[in-house]
């Protein structure tokens, strides 16, 4: 059964951190691009960094030197470290394949001046 469980969210302050992670079954994760997207209040959702099978990774240009993605093939997980967050980093993030065909319920990011 697909299925996604995103975790790690809650309130920072400016210049803070949070580390997300996300629990992916076997059949969404297996040799995919997987990839973290944020949907920030009224606006749509958007890809903010992907990482291939092999550990290749691609960001947004808003993040490229404070979040960093990575995962663990062994244990189908994909985690988001988030440094130097900013207001403008505030959403729900969400995880799934790149293209995403599959969405879980998503874990909130607020970051607070």
């Amino acid at each position: 059964q697909a299925q996604l469980v995103e975790s790690g969210g809650g309130l920072a302050q400016v210049g803070g951190s949070l580390t997300l992670s996300c629990a992916a079954s076997a059949t969404i994760f297996r040799r995919n691009v997987m990839g973290w997207y944020r949907q920030a209040p009224g606006k749509q959702r958007v890809l903010v960094a992907s990482i291939t099978a092999g550990g290749n990774t691609n960001y947004k240009d808003s993040v490229k030197g404070r979040f960093a993605i990575s995962r663990d093939n062994a244990k189908n997980m994909v985690y988001l470290q988030m440094n130097s967050l900013d207001v403008e980093d505030t959403g729900v993030y969400y995880c799934s394949r790149n293209p995403p065909d599959f969405w879980g319920k998503g874990t909130q990011v607020t970051v607070s001046s």
